[in-house]
C-alpha cells in the first residue's frame, strides 16, 4: 500500500460532482482531505481514460472477508472493513442480525469503539424486533416485538453510535419505537414486515425514513392490497434500499424504484455476509448455518436468501452497465444519499474541497482500479 503525499492532484479522469460529471476534471487531495487549489509543482496522477467519483457509502452491511461483524472478534471486524475498503466501500456502517438482547447489547459495545476509532460509521440493529411472517435468515426464536424499553436498551448499549434500526413497525410497540427513534435522531426503517399500506403509511407518519432492502422480506405489491412497497415507494420521506447483486431483485424491479422513487431516494447497499470478497463454503449468520454456492447465500434449513456476498463496485457496475442506470444518478445513489441519512454529508459523500479524500477510480467499463481513503491509497490505481 502506497502512503499519503502532502498534495497530490488527480488529472485527466470524468469527475463526478454534485452538479454533474466534468470531462477531464481533476481533484487536489491534501493530506487526509480535498482542497480547493494545489501547490505549484505538486505530483500528478494522470486519470485520463477513467472515471473519479466518491468512495462509496454502505449503510447496511454484516461482513466480509470471511469475517462476520455480528459476532467476530474485533480483528475480524477489521479484516471485514478493509475487505469493503478495497472493493470502494470507504464509509461502512456494521449491521447485526437478530439475537438474544444482553448478546446484542455486548455487541453494541464492541462495534461502538470502533465507530469511534472511526474504523465504522455506525451500527444498524436488524432484528429481533421483526416480524416471524417475514424473517428471511433470522432465527425465529429469537424474535420479540419492538418494545420501546428495549430499543432503548440498544441504543443506550450502542453509546451513540446506533445509526438504524429496522422494525417490523405493525407489531405492538412499533409505533412507539418509531418516535423514540426519532426523538434521539436514529434512523427509524421499516423491513422484515408483514405490514399492510395503511400500517405503513402510519409507521412513516410517525417518523419512518428508510426502507429496509425494498421488495424483499415484505408483501409483494399486489392490485388491492398494495402493501407497504407502494406506501414506501410514494412518500418523498422515504430512501428505499436496493441489494443490486442479480439475485434479491429482478432489473425491472431496480427500474421501478429508480423510476417512482427516483435517484434522490435510492440507496445501494450491498447487505453482505461474511463470504463478500471471500468465496463460496459454509458460514454462520448469526446462529443459522448459511451456504453460499455459486456466490449466492441461502439458509441450510429453509434455503432462504441468507444476505449476499455482493460488494458496492459489482452493484456500481451492474446498475450501470446492465441496468442503464446514469452514472451521476448511481454515484448518488451509492454516496451521497447515504451520506445524509447518516448525518456524514459534510464529510463524505462527494468530491468536494473540505471533505474526505475518499475516491473510487474506475476505468472506462466501469471496473475499479484504485480507492483512496482520507488520501492513503487503498488500491493504488496501475494507469498506462
Amino acid at each position: 500500500m502506497a502512503g499519503r503525499a502532502d498534495s497530490t492532484v488527480l488529472a485527466g479522469a470524468r469527475v463526478v460532482l454534485p452538479t454533474g460529471t466534468v470531462e477531464n476534471g481533476r481533484v487536489i487531495v491534501e493530506g487526509t482531505r480535498i482542497a480547493g487549489s494545489a501547490p505549484e509543482g505538486a505530483p500528478t496522477v494522470d486519470l485520463s481514460g477513467h472515471w473519479l467519483v466518491p468512495g462509496f457509502v454502505d449503510m447496511h452491511n454484516h461482513g466480509g472477508g470471511g469475517a462476520s461483524f455480528t459476532g467476530g472478534t474485533v480483528d475480524e471486524v477489521l479484516t471485514g472493513v478493509r475487505t469493503h475498503r478495497e472493493h470502494g466501500t470507504t464509509t461502512l456502517v456494521a449491521s447485526t442480525v437478530t439475537g438474544e438482547m444482553d448478546f446484542l447489547a455486548h455487541r453494541a459495545g464492541v462495534l461502538s469503539e470502533l465507530v469511534e476509532q472511526g474504523d465504522l460509521a455506525g451500527i444498524h440493529f436488524e432484528g429481533p424486533f421483526i416480524s416471524p411472517c417475514r424473517k428471511g435468515a433470522h432465527s425465529e426464536d429469537l424474535l420479540r416485538d419492538p418494545d420501546p424499553a428495549e430499543v432503548r436498551k440498544l441504543m443506550d448499549a450502542a453509546r451513540g453510535t446506533a445509526k438504524m434500526f429496522t422494525l417490523a413497525t405493525e407489531l405492538p410497540g412499533g409505533i412507539d419505537s418509531v418516535r423514540l427513534l426519532a426523538e434521539h435522531g436514529v434512523i427509524a426503517a421499516i423491513g422484515h414486515t408483514d405490514a399492510t399500506y395503511e400500517q405503513t403509511v402510519e409507521a412513516i407518519d410517525a417518523g419512518a425514513t428508510v426502507a429496509t432492502h425494498l421488495y424483499n422480506a415484505m408483501p409483494p405489491l399486489a392490485h388491492r392490497a398494495p402493501g407497504p412497497i407502494a406506501a414506501l415507494l410514494e412518500d418523498e420521506r422515504v430512501t428505499v434500499e436496493l441489494i443490486n447483486d442479480g439475485t434479491h431483485l429482478h432489473p425491472a424491479a431496480l427500474e421501478l424504484a429508480y423510476h417512482h422513487a427516483g435517484a434522490h431516494r435510492v440507496a445501494l447497499i450491498t447487505d453482505a455476509m461474511d463470504a463478500a470478497g471471500f468465496g463460496d463454503g459454509l458460514y454462520q449468520l448469526g446462529p443459522l448455518a448459511v451456504e453460499v454456492k455459486d456466490s449466492v447465500a441461502r439458509l441450510v434449513e429453509g434455503n432462504s436468501i441468507a444476505g449476499s456476498t455482493l460488494t458496492l463496485d459489482t452493484a456500481f457496475h451492474r446498475a450501470v452497465t446492465i441496468d442503464r442506470i446514469p452514472v451521476d444518478d448511481v454515484v448518488q445513489s451509492i454516496s451521497a444519499n447515504p451520506a445524509r441519512l447518516l448525518g456524514l454529508y459534510d464529510r463524505v459523500g462527494s468530491l468536494e474541497p473540505g471533505k474526505d479524500a475518499d475516491l473510487v477510480v474506475l476505468d472506462a467499463d466501469f471496473r475499479l482500479k484504485g480507492v483512496m481513503r482520507k488520501g492513503e491509497w487503498i488500491v493504488e490505481p496501475q494507469i498506462g
